[in-house]
């Protein structure tokens, strides 16, 4: 039987849906602000459709468990929580910026990658990561930067950079700030696709009641389940 995996993020303004079987894939993306709880299980039925399927057939799935917006990224992880459960299915949590460096890398062979999605209150939720054999590989973990000269930081890789995510389109010149950057137009927010392929590169997966947001600020809290410290 051939391997299935699906995947989802709600993290961001994006409602991103992918299903591979085998080598073929599925795939649905749609800009759904503040409507992803009713978008996100239509999308997955689409795909499942598409290839006659149903959860059942499912053997994995990935979710992308923020950072993000906090509503966004609590109905990606429920929801994944809900499937999992309901077919005792392993779940791979995926970083939505590690999301977008990938989906750089795919679409434009990217070397170097700095991925900043806007987190609102003057700040930017960001990572670094490298391009290892066409993988999305962290050099700098997700963490808040406020809207300075992000190329004076110490962690600022040496060379040319390649910048993705929300957050360089809004702010991109003050965070660039003379830099050598290039910020891509076309990768701005994170899709399933590119979790699957970052999930297929080892990335441990947990139980359901284990899965938990990557919210980044210090101060927001996840529920854990009933019976979970």
């Amino acid at each position: 039987m051939k391997h299935t995996v699906l995947a989802l993020d709600t993290s961001t303004e994006m409602c991103s849906v992918a299903l591979r079987v085998g080598n073929q894939w599925a795939q649905r993306s749609m800009l759904a602000p503040r409507e992803h709880s009713q978008k996100i299980l239509t999308l997955i039925d689409e795909v499942l459709a598409e290839f006659e399927l149903g959860l059942a057939d499912v053997e994995q799935l990935v979710v992308g468990h923020g950072p993000g917006s906090f509503t966004g990224v609590r109905i990606g992880v429920s929801v994944a929580q809900g499937l999992a459960f309901s077919q005792n299915l392993p779940v791979v949590a995926v970083s939505t910026l590690a999301a977008l460096a990938q989906q750089a890398i795919r679409l434009h062979d990217a070397k170097t990658i700095v991925s900043a999605i806007d987190a609102r209150m003057n700040e930017v939720y960001v990572a670094v990561y490298h391009n290892q054999a066409g993988l999305a590989k962290p050099t700098l973990a997700p963490q808040m930067a406020s809207l300075t000269a992000l190329a004076q930081q110490p962690w600022w890789p040496a060379g040319p950079v390649t910048a993705v995510g929300t957050g360089w389109q809004a702010y991109g010149e003050a965070l660039a700030a003379g830099a050598n950057v290039q910020i891509l137009d076309d990768v701005t927010l994170p899709l399933a696709e590119d979790m699957i392929r970052l999930a297929d590169a080892g990335l441990p997966a947990v139980d359901a009641a284990d899965l938990e947001p990557l919210y980044v600020r210090n101060e927001v809290t996840w529920k854990k389940l009933p019976g979970r410290e």
